[in-house]
């Protein structure tokens, strides 16, 4: 007696679609900028890298380039943290209101830092400020 294996089934012919609704596409008005160029200038106003951000929201560097270049929008739990880092509303960094400019670009970069230097203990925040004060007698800051 053979056995015989069979290993072609009659389920194999049936070919079903996805039952997954399709994506809305979005398309973007001439001139018009998405979220990921959004996304990079607001992230460059507030003076962060794309490595800083990440950090900053809890996302890995990879995922922010992606949301940069690619996504059409964040996901939902990213978008509050994204906005709370980068000091806009949620609907100014999905570009449903317009991001406010104030005349005036503040270097949050610098700010950042000192208030890591804030956060120090004296001892500690004594030589910083030393330095500072060296670096600001040596060269007076131009206004």
């Amino acid at each position: 007696m053979q056995q015989e294996n069979v290993i072609y089934n009659n389920w194999h012919d049936t070919i079903e679609e996805p039952s997954v609704m399709p994506k809305k596409r979005v398309s973007l008005k001439e001139g018009e900028e998405s979220f990921g160029e959004r996304l990079a200038r607001l992230r460059k106003a507030a003076g962060y890298s794309l490595r800083e951000l990440a950090a900053e929201v809890g996302i890995t560097h990879p995922m922010l380039v992606y949301y940069e270049k690619h996504a059409k929008y964040p996901s939902a739990h990213l978008l509050p943290r994204l906005a709370k880092a980068l000091g806009v509303s949620a609907d100014q960094l999905l570009g449903i209101e317009k991001a406010k400019a104030n005349g005036r670009v503040r270097n949050t970069k610098l700010w950042r830092r000192f208030s890591q230097v804030e956060k120090l203990p004296p001892d500690q925040r004594k030589p910083i400020i030393q330095i500072i004060d060296a670096v600001l007698k040596k060269e007076k800051p131009q206004k």
